[in-house]
């Protein structure tokens, strides 16, 4: 694969998630604002505090993957450098991670949110990982010179 075919991949990809992610921001900022509000006041107490908490990382888990891939945007505009992107401080940020058994008690709709949340999380982490395991891009020219030199 040439440098210019992955390079166009990746942007699609990036692209792809960024359209998901915005869609999903969107759709969880409905049900909380509305819908969910209505649900929450149908719970106990505690579960009342959970949902509340859930929705926080929601938001987190959104605001972590837009803000990363809009830094692979800024890179693939010549924005930024791919070296300036694998800084931490624009890395994928932290999400705290939702409990399986609070999401058991959690409004269906709620729980589906918050799973495809962690769900997507978990796919730009991945994609985010790998940027430290691409592979330096050697130059052919001195890949030959390297092999001439091994042969005399």
């Amino acid at each position: 694969m040439t440098r210019h075919s992955a390079s166009l991949i990746h942007r699609r990809l990036v692209d792809s998630l960024y359209t998901e992610a915005m869609l999903l921001a969107d759709e969880a900022r409905g049900y909380f604002d509305l819908v969910g509000r209505g649900e929450r006041q149908e719970l106990e107490a505690l579960n009342r505090v959970a949902f509340s908490c859930e929705s926080l990382k929601v938001t987190t888990r959104l605001m972590h993957i837009i803000a990363w891939l809009l830094t692979q945007r800024a890179v693939e505009a010549g924005e930024i450098t791919q070296r300036d992107a694998l800084s931490p401080s624009r890395r994928l940020g932290e999400a705290p991670d939702s409990d399986p058994d609070t999401l058991s008690v959690m409004p269906a709709q709620a729980a589906a949110i918050i799973r495809t949340s962690v769900t997507l999380y978990g796919r730009v982490a991945r994609l985010d990982q790998s940027l430290e395991e691409r592979p330096a891009v050697v130059s052919p020219a001195r890949t030959m010179i390297q092999r001439l030199a091994a042969s005399f």
